[in-house]
């Protein structure tokens, strides 16, 4: 028996690569003796993949066949006549200006499952590449909890960052902390402050009991609670609105009050303590401030006085003329710094984006759609400054209430991540006493967490990121259907079909022929898609596509397994069903990684 891990071609990690290999190559030569010469990456490339029930994969020859001059169903034809039937393939068929190719069922079944016990937690992970890549996400203002709205960011670069990982590329994740705008200056304001000196209505809307935060009170909560209070009074107070931006000055010039760093760190680790919840965590954190403390920030400005179309105003700020690069007529002259000389966030962004230039191939950053003029702004600032490189954007639509609108802290207008996970794991807690009442409370208070965790995630991550979502508590907490629990609850299940057969642990022997049924089939061809959609979410970003695959996978598993008996089944034919289930939880298991949903043994 061969390798699983090697082909003609050398090692593989997808199942279905020696085929397109054996495709491509083959193509490439008939289409040459044509006279419509390609070159086996661009036939790759060109590769679909065909609609279940058509074929595995497909290429339109329509292009090919006006180099060759001849008609498409013509060369299709042509093509396809005496392919030869290698590398896993069964048989080629021309159907109008397509070649469709059907690969050979018992070597897929073959070479996926070798390939998945091979590999086992690597399955779907390519081989390293040396490229470099900085995901910075999330990033938001330590003002205060997160809120939904908030939390699809880190949802979005958390995923994108484990899916780069899997796909090779060493990832490194960071966490902006804005520690020198003006939100942060609002909270250190108000708590550099005595209580019983706050403005009336600030202190009055917090509703602090004291000065001191109760044990049983998260700082992120505790010390945002004033934030949007603080925020209303600097719009219509004058006097307020001069003291902070007084404060905003005293922070870039490295006069911040002793309480500025101790209150953003705070305030920081209650709002990771939630985003952990999540299973979304970080390498790096990365305050703004470092940038104009070690001069980054003023060797930027000294650069941009010199950019091509850099300008002094009247009142002394400096500015640059962006027309030329397609920003909107009343966005085009951007402020880089005040009339005072203070820098701008802008400003500050771009020494940090220089600082990841200087340090990884590639930078990509996940951002709301609020934020999608500052990206266009720091790539024309980027390109004013004589630089090449661009970050990457991902760039995603806000979460709504059901009453309309986004949701904004400083509104008083969110849902709470910490509430809603409390209120998640409560509803997870009821749905497991209802199916184990045999488990010990402790199981069940873990088991409660992770699935109310796999839920808010799977809800948020489901949804392409330029398309809104609509947040709805029913939806949101639904533990059937298309959701992270039937996830869970699916690789549970696999888990349980080998403990009862004995067969936590390979070898899994099989005949490959054995697996012949419709949803057998259509469950490998399942399991050998995760690698090919790991490549596809690392090159595009699409990471709501992962969430796809791991419930059509999740799907094809509770077909076939109401399809054909697994444990009443006997021989070779329970062997190779056994194998089948743990190749599938193999799969299953991976995918929830990517995703970062926990794996249960049991539901």
């Amino acid at each position: 028996m061969s390798s699983p891990s090697s082909g003609a071609g050398g090692p593989f990690w997808d199942p279905w690569e020696p085929l397109r290999q054996h495709v491509a190559s083959e193509l490439a030569r008939r289409l040459a003796s044509a006279g419509a010469p390609e070159t086996v990456e661009a036939l790759l490339r060109q590769l679909e993949v065909a609609s279940v029930g058509v074929a595995d994969f497909g290429v339109p020859v329509h292009r090919a066949a006006q180099a060759a001059g001849v008609p498409a169903e013509r060369l299709a034809e042509r093509l396809a006549d005496g392919f030869p039937l290698t590398g896993g393939l069964a048989r080629v068929t021309a159907d109008g200006p397509y070649v469709n190719f059907h690969a050979d069922a018992p070597t897929l079944v073959r070479t996926t499952l070798e390939l998945v016990f091979a590999r086992a937690g690597a399955y779907g992970h390519a081989p390293a590449r040396t490229e470099s890549v900085c995901v910075e996400h999330t990033s938001a203002n330590t003002t205060g909890p997160f809120h939904v709205g908030r939390v699809r960011n880190g949802i979005i670069g958390d995923t994108y960052a484990r899916t780069l990982r899997a796909a090779g590329f060493p990832v490194v994740t960071q966490y902006y902390v804005d520690d020198m705008g003006r939100q942060s200056a609002m909270i250190t304001w108000i708590w550099s402050r005595p209580l019983d000196r706050w403005p009336a209505e600030v202190r009055e809307g917090s509703a602090l009991p004291g000065a001191e935060r109760p044990a049983s009170e998260k700082p992120d909560a505790w010390y945002g609670r004033p934030y949007r209070f603080v925020s209303e009074r600097v719009k219509n107070d004058p006097g307020t609105a001069a003291s902070v931006g007084e404060l905003v000055r005293e922070l870039e010039s490295g006069r911040a009050p002793p309480a500025h760093r101790r209150l953003a760190t705070e305030i920081l680790d209650g709002m990771l303590a939630s985003l952990a919840r999540l299973s979304i965590r970080f390498d790096e954190f990365v305050w703004e401030s470092s940038f104009v403390a070690d001069g980054s920030v003023d060797r930027v400005i000294d650069r941009l006085r010199r950019a091509p179309h850099a300008q002094v105003e009247e009142n002394g700020a400096l500015t640059v003329d962006a027309g030329g690069y397609g920003l909107p007529q009343e966005k085009a002259r951007i402020v880089v710094t005040r009339g005072d000389g203070t820098s701008l966030y802008v400003t500050r962004d771009i020494a940090y984006h220089l600082a990841k230039f200087a340090r990884f191939a590639r930078a990509v950053d996940v951002l709301g759609q609020d934020h999608r003029l500052h990206a266009r702004t720091l790539s024309a600032l980027l390109a004013e400054l004589g630089e090449e490189r661009r970050p990457e954007f991902v760039i995603y639509q806000d979460i709504t209430v059901p009453e309309g609108g986004r949701m904004s802290t400083r509104q008083g207008k969110a849902v709470y991540l910490d509430d809603l996970l409390d209120e998640a794991t409560e509803r997870a807690r009821a749905e497991v006493l209802q199916r184990r009442e045999d488990l010990p409370a402790e199981e069940v208070d873990g088991i409660a967490a992770q699935v109310a965790a796999g839920a808010v995630r799977f809800h948020i991550l489901r949804i392409a990121p330029d398309k809104p979502v609509k947040f709805q508590w029913e939806e949101a907490l639904a533990f059937d259907g298309r959701s992270g629990p039937f996830l869970q609850y699916s690789y549970a299940r696999a888990s349980s079909i080998l403990r009862k057969a004995g067969r936590e642990r390979p070898p899994y022997p099989f005949r490959p022929g054995a697996l012949a049924t419709p949803e057998e089939a259509a469950l490998v061809r399942a399991i050998a898609g995760l690698p090919g959609t790991v490549a596809y979410v690392a090159r595009t970003g699409h990471v709501h596509t992962l969430a796809t695959y791991a419930f059509s996978l999740a799907e094809a598993f509770n077909r076939a397994y109401q399809a054909v008996p697994v444990l009443r089944a006997e021989g070779d034919l329970r062997d190779a069903r056994l194998a089948l289930v743990a190749a599938a939880r193999q799969a299953l298991g991976n995918s929830l990684d990517l995703i970062g949903i926990a794996r249960l043994e049991r539901m």
